[in-house]
């Protein structure tokens, strides 16, 4: 010990681990709201990406809910809802969320257009 350093007092001894275990939840949820953003970026993503794939099976005169299905992971597919509307196709995917009313409110729409009917 140096003479001029003063010794701690029995109060300020933990107070680091105090600070720690304060700040926890509020680390916690900053990695979820992180987490839960990616997750509503990637369902943007597929939705685009189904919706896409939709529009070429409407093209080559398949099943355009199956190919929207086929066109996400596994994960995903149970989130998906497809609504075709002549040459149109709307692609709805719901993010994972711990709260499903979040889930709903992050809910990815993307639609596709198979172009004009053919001549």
């Amino acid at each position: 010990m140096t003479p001029h350093a003063r010794p701690r007092a029995p109060r300020e001894r933990g107070q680091a681990s105090v600070e720690v275990v304060a700040l926890a939840p509020l680390l916690v949820a900053i990695v979820l709201a992180a987490a839960q953003l990616l997750a509503a970026g990637a369902a943007a993503a597929l939705a685009d990406h189904a919706a896409e794939a939709a529009a070429v099976a409407l093209l080559q005169g398949g099943d355009p809910r199956a190919a929207a299905r086929a066109a996400v992971p596994g994960w995903s597919r149970a989130r998906i809802r497809v609504r075709v509307s002549g040459r149109r196709v709307r692609v709805r995917l719901r993010p994972p969320a711990p709260v499903a009313a979040l889930g709903a409110l992050l809910e990815a729409t993307r639609e596709a257009d198979a172009g004009p009917p053919p001549s």
